[in-house]
């Protein structure tokens, strides 16, 4: 190559190495791999994302019932010393319309372990003074495993004894609870903790039929157990004796119809309160304790229901003993036929007639007067709505006064009830 040339090539050889550089430098290194997008996380189902999401104030419900009554429609033999204390104040002379029950329940899961139920009844009475706000239920569940088929229930709540008891009076078909196992416990409620447990469909079995028109007694478990004061409900305790009890019952079909067995006791002992010109037999603190045995025929068209408890209490004596209470025999009990017709003039028509047998002492009332009653009742329930019940009963009566000298009185009542539920 001549001299002449040797500058131009040398240029045109730095010139192409200049260009060439970046794609060799580019061959040398790796090539960054494509973006990749972010694994996505599982889904959670939309009953956990509800829970998580949901603040607790917005899952509490709320629901309830008021009962309004006359008792003083003509009947055939009117009695006006004919009185229940227990069942109805607004039995007897001189009553007119009265509000029987105003609930509001507030209730929900505050937790996936933990729901409330809470319960005043702004239709109570102190002394003279009506339509008083009391509580009646204030308690929790908590529960030990997801299915929800363990739980302790602590506060105040209904003694898991019988299944009319249990049964909420929004349900019940007759106006008031009978005697011989409604004796049992002040406004079936107490103070303490109750152990719970069934299967989770059984658990399902006793809502349906709470919530259905069966008239279910709610849910108290197959198995339930548990300890209280014993004193009744917003009763201070008045000894260090707690009562126990111990219930077992058993929901299940029977062909096409749903049968449920059940037997309960309890045991403790119980504080009398007497009066002026009454006396005790040895200690106050007196053997309080009973056994039930339970048969409920759901109605599906026909039902049938019947209970009856034997033990000891707190009652005055007869005779010579008449004004001295000590721990004796109590026995009674009840049957009930029922008939649901559906659809006829509204959602439900359900006649139904009760007897009631009871002898034996009521611990709660003062002096622990000692009761004998013979009842009939004939009613008809009338659900014209969802929110509007109608009840009419007659009722013939054989029964022991509520009030001293307690004498023996008989006579008819024929009564009508409205229940609005909300």
């Amino acid at each position: 190559m001549s001299s002449a040339y040797r500058p131009v090539f040398q240029a045109l050889l730095s010139g192409a190495t200049l260009l060439l550089s970046p794609v060799s430098l580019a061959q040398q290194e790796p090539a960054s791999p494509p973006p990749t997008a972010e694994p996505a996380q599982p889904s959670q189902p939309p009953e956990a994302k509800k829970e998580k999401e949901t603040p607790w104030y917005e899952r509490i419900k709320f629901r309830g019932y008021t009962q309004f009554r006359y008792n003083r429609l003509p009947s055939f033999e009117r009695n006006d010393d004919l009185i229940n204390d227990q069942g109805d104040r607004f039995l007897g002379k001189n009553q007119g319309f009265g509000i029987r029950r105003a609930r509001l329940v507030i209730f929900g899961d505050v937790h996936e372990h933990v729901s409330i139920y809470l319960q005043p009844d702004f239709a109570s009475a102190i002394g003279d003074q009506l339509n008083v706000a009391i509580m009646r239920d204030w308690y929790a569940d908590i529960f030990f495993d997801a299915k929800k088929e363990f739980r302790l229930r602590v506060g105040q709540s209904k003694v898991p004894y019988g299944f009319e008891n249990l049964q909420s009076s929004q349900n019940r078909a007759p106006l008031d609870r009978n005697d011989a196992i409604n004796s049992a416990f002040r406004d079936e409620r107490d103070l303490g903790a109750f152990f719970y447990w069934e299967p989770a469909e059984i658990r399902q079995r006793f809502a349906d039929l709470a919530n259905s028109k069966l008239k279910g007694s709610g849910d108290y478990g197959v198995v339930g157990f548990g300890v209280f004061n014993g004193q009744g409900a917003n009763r201070p305790d008045r000894n260090d004796t707690p009562h126990a009890v111990a219930r077992f019952t058993w929901p299940f079909l029977f062909g096409k119809q749903y049968v449920e067995v059940g037997v309960a006791g309890y045991y403790g002992r119980y504080n009398v309160s007497t009066g002026t010109g009454y006396t005790t037999q040895g200690d106050s603190n007196m053997v309080d304790t009973r056994a039930v045995a339970s048969l409920v025929i759901y109605p599906q068209p026909i039902g049938f229901v019947a209970e009856y408890n034997v033990g000891r209490g707190p009652s005055l004596g007869e005779g010579d003993e008449n004004t001295v209470v000590a721990s004796r025999p109590l026995h009674g009990g009840y049957a009930q036929l029922m008939y649901r017709l559906d659809n006829v003039l509204g959602i439900s028509f359900l006649p139904y007639v009760r007897g009631t047998l009871y002898q034996g002492g009521k611990k709660a009332e003062t002096n622990a007067p000692r009761y004998d009653v013979r009842e009939l009742e004939l009613g008809v329930e009338w659900q014209i709505l969802k929110a509007l019940e109608v009840t009419g009963a007659y009722v013939l009566s054989d029964r022991t006064s509520s009030r001293a000298p307690y004498e023996q009185e008989q006579g008819h009542l024929t009564r009508i009830q409205v229940q609005v539920n909300y």
